[in-house]
């Protein structure tokens, strides 16, 4: 897939992604630092971490290992990276975990621990990003949605109820942060041909006697375009939501589907 933009389009950016190691947030460091910022990237995987800083560039990136979920591994992310590149201008929430299952096998720890990721810790780490942002009157923040936040499907209420949190997080901080000069935007994907997409889709295909091939067929099958989408296209869209072409869009979730939103 063509990469859309030049390499100055994020010049002088410094750009945090969460979940890094995961097919959006790898995706998204590269385009990122190929248009020409400066990224900190962080996840738990520290293999993943390293393979991509050698394929972004040493000069262009730095690694923090992080649990999220951690009041102080978000502290100590938000200290090093300002650091090491200065003031954050750019946030992806892209951390996020899936898992889905009907609501009477659903248990309260499952419950909470899809949305202590999904929804407290994003929050809770934007929180800190934003008081530099708002005092430079500058800066863009990315929350990773899902179709599944914005309608609800089968046998997947804690996933979706997390998503939907993300989207109402995002219109009220939008309004609030817009007046001090940072944009929030969330991003709306379905299928997406990462890890947890190809787990979600095994996971249902589970739930009704398919095979992971037989399921994958009926998910392409319901998608106008015929295929999932790729994580580049993702990526591709965030890069566009953080440079300074997006100026006006301010509290939108941006539907990535392959057209399947509309049926």
């Amino acid at each position: 897939m063509n990469f859309p933009f030049h390499d100055k389009t994020l010049e002088g950016q410094h750009i945090l992604i969460t979940g890094a190691t995961g097919g959006i947030g790898y995706e998204t460091a590269k385009a990122a630092t190929s248009a020409g910022a400066r990224v900190t990237i962080t996840g738990r995987n520290e293999e993943k971490l390293n393979e991509l800083t050698k394929i972004c560039g040493e000069d262009k990136v730095f690694a923090v290992k992080a649990d999220l979920t951690k009041p102080q591994a978000r502290d100590q992310l938000a200290e090093f990276a300002e650091n090491e590149f200065g003031a954050i201008t750019g946030l992806v929430n892209s951390a996020g975990i899936g898992g889905g299952d009907i609501i009477e096998n659903l248990s309260e720890d499952h419950m909470r621990s899809i949305m202590e990721l999904n929804y407290f810790s994003l929050v809770e780490l934007t929180q800190l990003i934003y008081k530099g942002m708002k005092e430079n009157r500058k800066g863009a923040v990315i929350n990773i949605s899902s179709l599944s936040g914005l309608r609800g499907t089968h046998g997947n209420a804690a996933y979706s109820a997390s998503k939907f949190a993300v989207i109402g997080f995002t219109q009220a901080f939008a309004l609030e942060a817009i007046e001090h000069g940072v944009r929030v935007n969330a991003i709306c994907p379905g299928y997406v041909d990462t890890g947890m997409g190809r787990n979600a889709i095994k996971s249902k295909g589970e739930r009704h006697n398919r095979s992971y091939r037989e399921q994958l067929e009926l998910a392409k099958e319901s998608i106008p375009s015929g295929r999932l989408t790729s994580p580049g296209e993702v990526a591709n869209t965030i890069v566009y939501l953080l440079s300074d072409a997006a100026g006006n869009i301010v509290g939108e979730s941006i539907k990535i589907s392959g057209g399947s939103v509309m049926r």
